[in-house]
């Protein structure tokens, strides 16, 4: 084809693309859970060592009610973006604003570990690339549009450089790597010394040589050349899990942009999604240009693409090149702007957001935006050490990494809403329940009601208990026929409705049961009196899977078999109400430990029997019951963690470690959070225990600022801060949630709430709700070495639901049992 034939000829050229229809339900969905998580997030760096007050997230500091303003520290030096990025930790260390589209990272030749591009390990460079998710499983996600960069070729001739995925790569620099907020670096040994820094849809490197006429690079294992200096960089159509079909790019020689599209998929999920860039380059005239499919480079045509329907390129390594002459400074600004509508659009990002090319001037907006965003928290950190603080503050940032705000670019419909989306506009997997319920009741309860629909919100949540889709293995609930008529799902259920994996349906089910009392508490709200009777009942279908009679039993090393004295298990049942049998050690860190996942044949998800047995938050009362009483709970509770059954890799295993306060022993809570952070929870690369997922640092931020929130409920459990004093921007204007210990001991020592006073009031609950965040106060904290009282009388302990009192059931009585909704609900 000619060039002027190109769909790309034009650098404004835009690939047509059909928006679909979209209800408005989904709509409000997507911005109520949003806001949710945007308020659930609040409460997420580091501090000098000393008696000052460090800054975190939504705007400058402003005096309270409760104290004179603190002084403006610079926390960013203290957060550390390359925590996690080894030991399956999956973090993205790259420049990136707060929630920013545009994330860019060196990307890393590591399989099963580059899910966000760049590994602290020793494998090659495989180029940098804009776009990227942070802490997640399953395939490399985004990635899409690497750069690679050749500081010259063998005789100065292009061809024999490397272009494709596979033999190019280059070697970095031990030690070199380097990041902070809104920018990363590294040198590699091929003399290229690569920096950047991003924009909301743009991203801006500098790539710096060292001047020479001729530059040392290795053309094959341990053989060094020299090649002429004159840069070449690439632009290819791949992403981390070479997913691209279709698509195309165009290299114009005039000027030196290069424009490009493709379609991908996502990491962990089903559909496609297209994605378009704009790149510039600036410091030094242009030699030569062309395209390349996998090793192959030709400086005709200009473009590879699309002529017609019946045409692509192939789904491997293919781009454009450009190769300069002598940068006058020896460095080269490549300019990328981004975008998921259009090449138009992605130019025009690239234009309006970094028009000058000036890599200072971005990097400090980039600081600015993440100081402004960190400001509503600030911590008193005298005494504490800095590994501690770099563990919180870096914690807190990667809060905010993800999910990535498409706002302006959403391909799925035509809104100016607000869209956050973590799976480019993608189905992801369901792992579990129809979480969502939680996170859109969660909002409701804790009253973030500015400019949402909640009867529309109403009717998504309600939609997702009662309407079974074709495919609930990307959306909603499966196996709604029995859920509704037995109240459990069954191992063996016949499922005419919809597909998806007939697994997990202890995980899903205890889920389910968390997502309809969720679903209660806003019919309550929403004054759905027979919803809320419903739906509470259904709250207690957990109960349907506890097994009064299964018994923990399991092979020592020795091969010996073993029981422990621990009686009681959620276990799988069929359709005739008969239990099944998994080993209630299966997928626990000491059996068979990555068993059970999304397409495994087992009943839970990432964790045993043993960890979905304490999963019932909305009914601690009658779980405690079940387990034997208050003390009986605390002994299995503690031989979790002390056995090796717990793993704090995987969310599930957050919880447990406050469910002592249900039992009314606050205090082990708090000797738990002590064992688990600094040891798995740390400021080293490794400093994670699994994929951080964003969660990770939640955790370790939560427990160290002295609570943890039962999501879909009003309820933060409370143990003291890692920190003399914690502030937390209320959300009335001025005022600020002060978490305070008086007689803080830096050793560490004194963990145990001895007493504790509210605003000046004696205060015994081991909890305190949402109004604290909303409204503000001074909560303080009296601590000592050994367990007090406080805490531990029944009117002291969090809030729970027996759902029997609102309609009891023929089960509770006669084995723990609930039925369902209808009348051959089976006991």
């Amino acid at each position: 084809m000619r060039p002027e034939a190109s769909p790309y000829r034009k650098a404004a050229a835009m690939v047509p693309l059909h928006f679909r229809g979209v209800p408005r339900r989904s709509r409000v969905l997507v911005i109520a859970v949003f806001c949710a998580c945007l308020w659930l997030l609040l409460p997420r760096g580091d501090l000098g060592i000393g008696k000052t007050l460090a800054f975190f997230l939504f705007g400058p500091g402003i005096a309270g009610p409760y104290g004179p303003e603190a002084p403006k520290v610079d926390i960013l030096k203290y957060i550390d973006p390359l925590i996690g990025t080894a030991n399956g930790g999956h973090v993205f260390p790259g420049a990136s604003l707060p929630y920013g589209m545009a994330k860019a990272v060196a990307d890393t030749r590591s399989p099963a570990e580059n899910a966000a591009g760049y590994v602290s390990d020793e494998n090659q460079i495989l180029g940098f690339s804009h776009m990227h998710d942070s802490g997640t499983g399953g395939n490399p996600s985004l990635g899409n549009f690497p750069l690679f960069v050749h500081p010259g070729c063998p005789v100065d001739d292009f061809s024999k450089c490397d272009f494709s995925l596979h033999q190019r790569g280059a070697d970095r620099v031990p030690g070199s790597a380097y990041a902070s907020p809104g920018y990363f670096s590294i040198n590699l040994t091929n003399s290229v010394r690569a920096e950047m820094t991003t924009t909301q849809h743009a991203a801006l490197y500098k790539f710096s040589f060292p001047g020479t006429d001729k530059v040392n690079v290795t053309v094959s294992q341990d053989v060094l050349a020299e090649v002429p200096y004159s840069p070449l960089i690439l632009v290819d159509l791949t992403d981390l899990s070479t997913s691209r079909t279709r698509g195309g790019t165009q290299v114009y020689p005039e000027h030196g942009r290069v424009i490009g599209d493709g379609q991908y998929g996502p990491s962990f999920g089903g559909g496609r999604y297209v994605a378009f860039f704009c790149a510039d380059f600036r410091g030094a005239a242009i030699r030569r240009t062309g395209t390349f499919i996998n090793n192959k480079a030709t400086e005709e045509p200009k473009f590879l693409g699309q002529a017609d329907q019946n045409y692509h390129i192939p789904a491997s390594s293919a781009g454009s090149w450009l190769q300069f002459d002598k940068p006058a400074n020896n460095s080269i600004f490549v300019r990328v702007g981004l975008s998921f509508l259009s090449v138009d659009q992605a130019c025009e990002n690239a234009e309006a957001e970094i028009a000058d090319f000036s890599f200072e001037r971005t990097e400090e907006k980039s600081r600015d935006a993440w100081s402004d965003k960190l400001s509503a928290i600030q911590v008193d950190a005298t005494g504490v050490s800095e590994e501690l603080q770099t563990t919180f503050w870096s914690g807190l940032y990667r809060t905010l990494l993800s999910p990535q705000n498409y706002t302006g670019e959403n391909q799925l419909w035509n809104s100016s809403e607000p869209y956050f989306d973590s799976m480019s506009f993608c189905k992801g997997y369901t792992q579990g329940g129809s979480n969502a319920d939680i996170v859109i009741a969660d909002a409701f309860i804790k009253n973030l009601t500015d400019n949402i629909d909640w009867k529309t919100a109403y009717e998504a949540v309600v939609s997702d208990a009662e309407v079974e889709p074709v495919s609930w293995g990307t959306e909603g609930r499966g196996n709604l026929e029995s859920w509704h008529k037995l109240g459990w799902i069954p191992q063996d259920d016949r499922d005419n409705n919809g597909t998806g994996p007939s697994s997990r349906t202890i995980s899903r089910g205890v889920e389910y049961a968390y997502d309809d009392f969720c679903i209660a508490l806003m019919a309550q709200g929403l004054g759905h009196e027979a919803d809320f009777q419903k739906y509470m009942q259904r709250g207690g279908n957990w109960a349907n899977y506890w097994n009064p009679e299964q018994r923990d039993v399991y092979r020592d090393p020795s091969g010996e078999v073993i029981q422990s004295d621990f009686k009681g298990f959620m276990q799988p049942r069929l359709l005739d109400g008969t239990f099944k049998h998994q080993n209630v050690r299966t997928c626990s860190p000491i059996f068979q430990t990555h068993s059970c996942y999304y397409d495994t044949g087992f009943d839970t998800y990432e964790g045993s029997p043993w960890l979905y047995s304490f999963f019932v938050p909305q009914d601690m009362t009658t779980l405690i019951k079940l387990m034997g009483g208050p003390e009986r709970f605390v002994e299995r509770l503690t031989f979790f963690h002390t056995s090796g059954l717990s793993y704090m890799g995987n969310e599930q295993g957050f919880l447990p470690v406050f469910q002592f306060h249900y039992a009314g022993r606050p205090a082990l809570s708090s000797f738990w959070v002590h064992q688990y952070i600094p040891t798995l929870f740390n400021a080293s690369v490794n400093g994670i225990p699994g994929n951080d997922d964003c969660a990770m640092g939640a955790f370790s931020a939560f427990a160290m600022m002295g609570f943890f929130p039962v999501a879909g409920q009003s309820v933060y459990l409370l143990t003291p801060p890692l920190f003399p004093e914690v502030r937390i921007r209320a959300k009335e204007d001025g005022k600020w949630a002060v978490i305070r210990v008086k007689n803080f001991d830096p050793p560490a020592k004194a963990i145990y709430i001895q007493s504790a006073k509210l605003n000046g009031r004696r205060y015994s609950r081991n909890w305190i709700d949402h109004t604290f965040f909303l409204k503000g106060g001074v909560l303080e904290f009296v601590v000592g070495e050994k367990e007090s009282k406080w805490g531990t009388k029944e009117e002291d302990l969090p809030p729970s639901y027996p759902t029997w009192e609102h309609d009891p059931g023929p089960g509770i009585e006669d084995g723990g049992y609930g039925g369902g909704d209808g009348d051959d609900g089976r006991h």
